[in-house]
């Protein structure tokens, strides 16, 4: 597995490093490394924190199947990541170390406020980054890991928890696991012929 992200990191830095020394297209922009990171992160939070706001009370305690967490502890989950890798590519001590947010927030106020909490520790991180920093090596857990290896897998594992708890409207194209079973729970719960989506 360590290979696996390993060779996928080096694709993505050999990737980025030959678009930032070619030209840019006509009307095109040169994006390096650091920057790439940001817009994506930037976009992420947008994305978790915009479905956070579109769920109600109800649906955070909603579990989609048993052996997924309900859909505040997708959140609570992602927040704890946040806070983890946020305060490796810091330097610092994570703030919430040893505490699971996912046991520890369970209402929607709650879990919103350390969503918000888990960005705003992490946002400084994201604009001060360079592209030289981006390369630095920083102590994750027993290993000293590129700063853009953690923030990139940070990005990306929102990007999957992401995926479930998508809670932004269907005309929107994005039909996530957790808004789509919403939806039909909504639908069965009016009466409406439309039928649940079977997973």
């Amino acid at each position: 597995m360590k290979a696996v992200i390993c060779l996928m990191f080096a694709c993505v830095l050999t990737a980025s490093t030959a678009q930032a020394q070619a030209p840019a297209a006509q009307g095109g922009q040169q994006i390096p490394l650091s920057e790439g990171l940001r817009r994506s992160y930037n976009t992420i939070k947008l994305n978790l924190t915009e479905a956070a706001q579109k769920f109600g009370e109800a649906d955070y305690s909603y579990r989609l199947s048993p052996d997924i967490r309900v859909f505040g502890g997708q959140l609570a989950h992602v927040a704890n990541s946040r806070f983890n890798a946020c305060a490796a590519a810091r330097g610092e001590k994570n703030p919430h170390q040893g505490m699971n947010l996912e046991q520890t927030k369970t209402t929607r106020a709650d879990i919103i406020q350390a969503l918000a909490d888990s960005f705003a520790f992490c946002d400084p991180v994201f604009a001060n980054l360079t592209d030289q920093s981006a390369l630095e090596l920083v102590r994750q857990g027993m290993n000293e890991v590129a700063r853009a290896a953690v923030l990139s897998n940070r990005i990306a594992h929102g990007n999957e928890e992401y995926g479930i708890s998508d809670g932004l409207p269907p005309h929107k194209g994005h039909r996530t696991a957790f808004n789509r079973a919403r939806h039909a729970r909504t639908w069965h719960r009016a009466g409406s012929s439309a039928r649940a989506v079977e997973f």
